[in-house]
């Protein structure tokens, strides 16, 4: 898929994605969603299919701070406080350790309702706000988003489906 562009563009990609990576999701055993067996996102390391719903998840919520944070007037502080952009293993470890003692399920569903808020969210705006100006750096605020719902949601479902077939439940 392109690029979104415009406001639609985003909301389908975000809608696209999502729905094959749900898919994905419920393909997972309940007695493997805790299996460290998958390469994480710091080099070297491995997590669950838990721990990608929860990196998923924090991500998705960052985001959702992100534009609370900007509706309100007040300073965004990209990524998140304390990290930097050459830290994001770093950050995934947290997100992994945040949502840990969240049930799969509820976890899932968590990320469900991230990603409906975002849409709520993207919904409110108009194309000018969202690819009209920069928002971070040279990045426009349907950039940003997109940078971490659409595309995460296929780089996951992707090493999911890698993951699987080596589980050989695919």
């Amino acid at each position: 898929m392109a690029v979104p562009q415009t406001k639609d563009e985003l909301l389908a990609a975000i809608a696209l994605e999502f729905g094959k990576l749900r898919k994905t999701l419920d393909d997972v055993e309940p007695d493997l969603v805790h299996a460290r067996t998958m390469d994480g996102h710091a080099k070297g390391t491995l997590m669950s299919p838990s721990d990608l719903v929860a990196y998923l998840t924090g991500w998705n919520e960052l985001v959702l701070k992100w534009l609370d944070r900007d509706a309100a007037g007040q300073p965004v502080d990209f990524p998140e406080t304390g990290f930097k952009w050459n830290e994001l293993g770093k950050l995934a470890g947290k997100f992994y350790r945040d949502y840990a003692d969240i049930p799969y399920p509820e976890l899932v569903a968590r990320l469900e309702t991230a990603k409906g808020q975002i849409v709520e969210a993207i919904g409110r705006q108009d194309d000018a706000v969202l690819y009209g100006r920069p928002w971070y750096e040279q990045w426009t605020m349907g950039r940003m988003i997109q940078f971490n719902t659409s595309s995460p949601y296929a780089n996951a479902r992707g090493r999911l489906r890698k993951w699987l077939k080596s589980q050989g439940s695919a």
